[in-house]
């Protein structure tokens, strides 16, 4: 890529630049290039090849997640999935893009990941605890960083999923990629009418809960604050759908 290149790329938005590089990343895969099982080119490795920002590429990895077309596992890499069966079961990521949209989504995590977390803390091993522990401390780090926080907060749930020692709540957890995490569709401290290292700051005690149940194989304990944690960011979003709706009704 040239200097000129790059620099018109810089000029664009890095949503439409993110797309780009699904469209890029996705050919490859298509193609045969890059194949199941084989591990994406590292995130350095992309920014480099491609002229685009760490946020761009996490933005692309995040919509090949949600797609299906790949999974990441934390501290190891980014891999190629089997390509999703025509006709199966999905949910577009894009789709999601109201308030009401989202406490659906936020609704069916509730049926899912409160059993998760409560399986995860009976059968979690101490590789598994420490991923969480690790992507809690990123997303703790990040916080001031939207698409960092976005990538942390998704591989908690991830992990715990994963440790939960049932395929199935990953490969639906993964199926929804950050979608899930509703930051990255809506400013959820605006909406609930709170400032941001304050919304932070709860949310980090919500999942700090969370990990600390599972750490001492209390298994109520963590399905009690797995549904805390998920009722609360469901009301604050209700509440907020509830307030816009009051206002396009005054406004009418």
């Amino acid at each position: 890529m040239t200097e000129q290149q790059v620099q018109v790329r810089g000029r664009r938005k890095p949503r439409s630049l993110a797309q780009e590089l699904v469209a890029v990343l996705t050919e490859r895969i298509r193609s045969g290039q890059l194949k199941r099982g084989d591990k994406l080119p590292t995130e350095s490795q992309i920014m480099a090849e491609e002229g685009v920002s760490r946020t761009v590429v996490r933005e692309a990895i995040s919509r090949l997640q949600a797609s299906g077309q790949v999974e990441t596992r934390h501290g190891i890499g980014t891999f190629v999935l089997d390509q999703p069966v025509g006709g199966s079961f999905r949910i577009d990521p894009a789709t999601i893009v109201t308030l009401r949209e989202v406490l659906s989504v936020l609704e069916l995590r509730i049926a899912l990941e409160v059993e998760s977390a409560g399986l995860a803390a009976q059968r979690r091993s101490d590789e598994a605890l420490a991923g969480m522990r690790a992507a809690l401390d990123e997303l703790n780090e990040g916080a001031s960083h939207a698409s960092d926080a976005v990538s942390a907060d998704f591989q908690f749930h991830l992990q715990i999923a994963q440790a939960s020692g049932n395929h199935y709540f990953a490969d639906i957890i993964n199926h929804l990629g950050t979608s899930i995490i509703p930051r990255t569709r809506l400013n959820s401290a605006r909406l609930a009418h709170d400032d941001q290292p304050h919304y932070m700051s709860r949310l980090s005690h919500e999942h700090e809960a969370i990990y600390e149940a599972i750490a001492r194989r209390d298994s109520e304990g963590a399905k009690m604050a797995m549904r805390m944690h998920l009722s609360n960011s469901r009301e604050r979003l209700r509440q907020a759908h509830e307030d816009a709706e009051q206002q396009q009704s005054q406004s009418a």
